[in-house]
């Protein structure tokens, strides 16, 4: 990870700005000065020895002094020039073109980063050079296995969390470091309806295939709407907005991520009922709240995700949905109600609730997203049939012990309407199995969620949405409708 933080490290002044450090000059200025040096020490000395030595006068002195001078001028001039022509050629120029080459490569120039050395360029220099190709390729070598690491980690992990929170992972100092911090997100939790016992009675490799292309599908909207994808839970999704940034248009790009994706399921059947496959069905829900982001788990295994009420909110949110819906809690209605069309609230008591849960129907919503529910194609076509049934009601996924006995009295492939007695709650998820057998036919246990209760003629009806169904017995119901419109 430090490899990846080395970008944002400031690097040491640049010694090549500075003229008066540089090769020419230190060597240069340090051979002219000794030279001058040593002329003045022979010029004094040769001065004082002609003084002592020599009967002269002031004025021969002086001229023969000149005459020093002008020699040792001469010497100097001709010391300078060849010593430059020397020093340059063999030393200046071969080092002023390696430190050339190294600002080449540290401002990350195209250009060739090889150094071109004049004949008869010192081993030792020649040896730097050597050292310094060696050493460059062994750098761009590791540089370029690590960014090959880092690209592979980047997408193959990025298949498993968002990019961005793989960007976070990866470049923050304390990115595998256990623990989380508190944020305000969106949830939205969506499920199939009847997927489970669907898959039973199909080929495994065919329902995989089937799970990969919905699953594929709804990433697709879900990436289009900057969602995180938290967890695939069997053939549910756990999306998240607000992770790992939180933005202001949070609750109202889940709800629009939410629409298109019913809608997105309705292309979809489109293509499968024309190769073969049953109609799909996908309930929603969507909860707003407080919720623990982070590392979750241990040393030895951890997971980037949320963990709060927020989410077993939005779960049981969802496990009130029927095929086709999207609800919202009230969290989320309070931030989005300017925007978004819904129907009147639910309210349903559930088990470990200390007040009833108060839900919203979604049917569409405004500017800028503009997204309408699309309705469902399944046929509605009904006819009037009495079947008797028993039913059971469904809680937690335990079927409760007394059965509760029933008529039908208007039926189609998605709705049932039926006498009851006694009468069952809105929102009741029931277990139904018919009391008969046709054309050695019997039906399988069907599972619905009651929509309503109302009185019509003198009679209480509850109308029960089917929410999974064998689909031998949804085509003879099927045919039904069909025979009897």
């Amino acid at each position: 990870m430090s490899f990846l933080r080395s970008k944002n490290r400031k690097l040491p002044p640049d010694p090549n700005k500075n003229e008066k450090n540089s090769v020419r000059a230190v060597v240069l200025m340090g051979v002219f000065w000794r030279i001058l040096i040593i002329e003045g020490i022979l010029l004094v000395g040769t001065l004082i020895y002609a003084a002592l030595t020599e009967d002269k006068g002031s004025v021969e002195l002086f001229w023969y002094a000149l005459r020093i001078i002008s020699l040792v001028a001469i010497i100097v001039l001709f010391m300078m020039v060849t010593l430059k022509s020397f020093l340059e050629k063999r030393i200046i120029s071969p080092l002023e073109s390696i430190a050339e080459a190294n600002k080449r490569f540290q401002n990350d120039d195209s250009s060739p980063n090889d150094v071109n050395l004049p004949e008869g360029a010192p081993k030792e220099i020649n040896g730097i050079v050597l050292s310094r190709r060696q050493m460059l390729d062994t750098i761009l070598k590791i540089s370029e296995e690590r960014l090959h690491l880092v690209k592979f980690i980047r997408n193959t992990f990025g298949r498993y969390l968002s990019k961005r929170v793989v960007d976070e992972i990866l470049e923050s100092p304390n990115g595998q470091e256990i623990g989380g911090r508190r944020k305000t997100v969106t949830v939205v939790m969506s499920d199939l309806r009847g997927f489970t016992s669907l898959a039973e009675t199909r080929d495994p490799e065919d329902m995989v295939r089937l799970l990969n292309r919905y699953l594929e599908r709804m990433s697709k909207v879900i990436m289009e709407y900057d969602g995180m994808i938290d967890e695939f839970i069997g053939d549910a999704i756990l999306t998240v907005f607000g992770v790992p940034e939180e933005r202001d248009d949070d609750p109202l790009r889940a709800v629009a991520c939410a629409l298109t994706m019913q809608n997105a399921l309705v292309e979809l059947n489109n293509e499968l009922t024309h190769e073969g496959y049953p109609e799909l069905e996908m309930g929603i829900g969507i909860n707003t709240g407080s919720v623990i982001v982070g590392n979750i788990g241990s040393e030895i295994r951890a997971k980037y995700g949320i963990v709060g009420a927020t989410v077993n909110m939005a779960s049981r949110i969802e496990s009130n949905t029927v095929g086709g819906e999207v609800l919202m809690g009230e969290s989320t209605h309070r931030l989005v109600k300017k925007s978004v069309t819904a129907a009147p609230p639910h309210t349903v008591m559930m088990k470990g609730l200390k007040r009833p849960l108060v839900i919203y129907p979604v049917t569409a919503i405004g500017a800028p997203y503009n997204v309408n529910l699309d309705p469902q194609t399944a046929n509605q076509d009904s006819i009037e049939l009495n079947l008797p049934f028993h039913c059971w009601k469904v809680e937690d996924k335990k079927m409760a012990s007394k059965a509760i006995s029933g008529e039908t009295v208007i039926l189609n492939e998605n709705l049932i309407t039926a006498s009851v007695e006694p009468h069952l709650e809105p929102l009741t998820d029931i277990k139904l199995i018919f009391d008969f057998c046709m054309e050695a036919h019997c039906f399988d246990d069907i599972y619905a969620k009651v929509l309503s209760v109302e009185e019509q003629n003198n009679k209480t009806l509850t109308r029960f949405r089917i929410t999974s169904i064998n689909q031998k017995d949804r085509d003879i119901l099927k045919k039904w409708t069909s025979e009897a419109s």
